[in-house]
């Protein structure tokens, strides 16, 4: 009888220590997913801030003299998808307006 309330004590202090150590992982993966976030938005900004960038060199580079067609041809290209993305949002709009 004694061995097995000891058995029982020593299984109940072991699952007392799997719950602590389980509480610990829940928090720490708590963590380390916030931190995931932080990361994973402040990489979006600085790929956006990279776009930006990129643009702001093409039209730099188009706007110079020096600029050589391959560089003026890239801008062509840009500018030529904003419009067409600009159309497809006007035609979109005035879908929904006529229905």
């Amino acid at each position: 009888m004694a061995d097995t309330i000891t058995h029982i004590k020593s299984l109940n202090a072991k699952l007392q220590q799997l719950l602590k150590q389980y509480t610990s992982l829940q928090q720490d993966h708590a963590r380390q997913t916030k931190l995931l976030e932080s990361l994973q938005a402040a990489t979006k900004d600085q790929k956006e801030q990279l776009a930006l960038l990129h643009q702001k060199n093409l039209l730099l580079k188009a706007s110079a003299d020096t600029a050589d067609a391959k560089d003026k041809k890239e801008l062509e290209q840009k500018i030529n998808g904003y419009i067409r993305n600009i159309d497809k949002c006007i035609s979109l709009l005035s879908h929904k307006q006529n229905v």
